[in-house]
């Protein structure tokens, strides 16, 4: 089936539901059995029948099942937050004495978990140029125990070559881990690109309304297990409620990720003719550097971009930030309405560097009309003179 079906149908039967087109919701925390021998033969590893509440219900799974076969998974699993996602997939892999790879890029909580709790805890992280490709396995030890991913970066928008990355790794046995939550499962097939566990923060796009905080990771078959295993050991849930949202969000995922996309090219297109503007960070540009990787990876690009400004002192760029009336301020991104943010990533950089000079917006373009939302930006620039 093509995507578009796929997401109007997966996850869902009513022939098992009474006949309700959505999956119901399912509250519970205990499970009861028919007789002792079934209570205590359950499988340990069997994760997709009812045996208790912190391990999915039926619509739970009705929603780890869209994701998955939408993005071309064997399985997933659904967890509190994009954050949650990213650690638990993490800590599968990595133990005391092994060797992490991690983009400089990679979204700042994922780096400070790196510090905080693997660094302290005898994993060693390293940091490598998110341009790197091929060139990774230079960086390979015998003890490096996964690779880290996430394109294009959050904050800087590189586009990492993900095939060549995952050929190196692959070559020595190790898993690529890719933070994909700017691709989502409907603009990036993770697993046709060499990924082995593909990470979301289904807060962003998959859920699309900006009311539900959920992560989401999506494996192969390898790799299924020990990230399964990491999750029901930790205790980390989500209630079917929130689960049920989600499925609602992702279901028009495709309709408006297509809108987003339209509206984040017409506004990035206005931007780079602004005399204020050095460039845009936006790979579904014809000019920008990861363009080529974009155009051959991916089947569509996010809504969230951003701008480089000329050099200006930091007081001028939150006058612009507060000039802006339709931009919410706010780190989210992926719902229905624009946002901005004014990052400063040279304070966390450490493998490549970022010029600090030349002050960074960041842009999430939401739903609204594109004219309305350059008109915005057109009136906060003149804060900038």
């Amino acid at each position: 089936m093509k995507k578009d079906t796929l997401l109007t149908h997966v996850g869902r039967n009513p022939a098992q539901t009474h006949g309700t087109v959505n999956t119901p919701v399912y509250r519970t925390s205990t499970v009861v059995f028919a007789d002792l021998e079934s209570y205590e033969h359950r499988d340990p590893d069997d994760f997709k029948s009812m045996r208790y509440g912190i391990h999915g219900t039926p619509t739970t799974w009705a929603f780890e099942e869209a994701v998955a076969k939408m993005e071309g998974g064997h399985q997933a699993v659904a967890l509190p937050s994009g954050l949650a996602a990213i650690t638990v997939a993490l800590a599968a892999f990595c133990k005391s004495g092994d060797h992490l790879l991690v983009t400089d890029s990679a979204y700042a909580p994922t780096r400070l978990f790196c510090e905080r709790q693997l660094r302290p805890n005898g994993i060693e992280v390293e940091y490598y140029d998110p341009l790197i490709g091929a060139g990774i396995a230079a960086l390979l030890r015998p003890n490096t125990k996964a690779v880290f991913c996430e394109a294009p970066g959050s904050l800087t928008f590189e586009m990492q070559d993900i095939p060549a990355i995952a050929a190196a790794a692959h070559a020595r046995g190790i898993p690529v881990l890719a933070d994909t939550t700017w691709g989502t499962p409907y603009f990036f097939r993770s697993f046709e690109r060499g990924v082995d566990v593909s990470i979301h923060a289904a807060t962003k796009y998959i859920v699309g309304h900006s009311d539900v905080l959920m992560g989401v990771v999506v494996t192969n078959r390898k790799c299924w297990l020990p990230v399964r295993r990491a999750v029901a050991d930790y205790g980390f849930c989500v209630s079917p409620d929130d689960c049920y949202l989600a499925l609602r969000g992702f279901r028009t995922i495709g309709v408006r990720m297509k809108q987003q996309m339209a509206n984040a090219l017409e506004v990035a297109r206005w931007l780079q003719a602004r005399p204020e503007v050095q460039r845009v960070l936006y790979p579904a540009l014809e000019d920008d550097p990861g363009h080529a990787i974009w155009k051959r990876d991916f089947d569509g690009a996010a809504s969230l971009f951003g701008l480089v400004l000329h050099a200006v002192p930091r007081n001028k760029v939150a006058a612009f930030v507060n000039a802006l009336q339709l931009f919410g301020i706010g780190s989210s991104w992926g719902g229905y309405e624009s946002l901005v943010t004014a990052p400063q990533p040279e304070k966390v950089r450490t493998a490549t560097e970022w010029n600090p000079d030349s002050p960074l917006i960041r842009l999430h373009i939401g739903l609204e009309d594109p004219a309305d939302l350059i008109a915005d930006l057109e009136q906060a620039l003149a804060r900038l003179h």
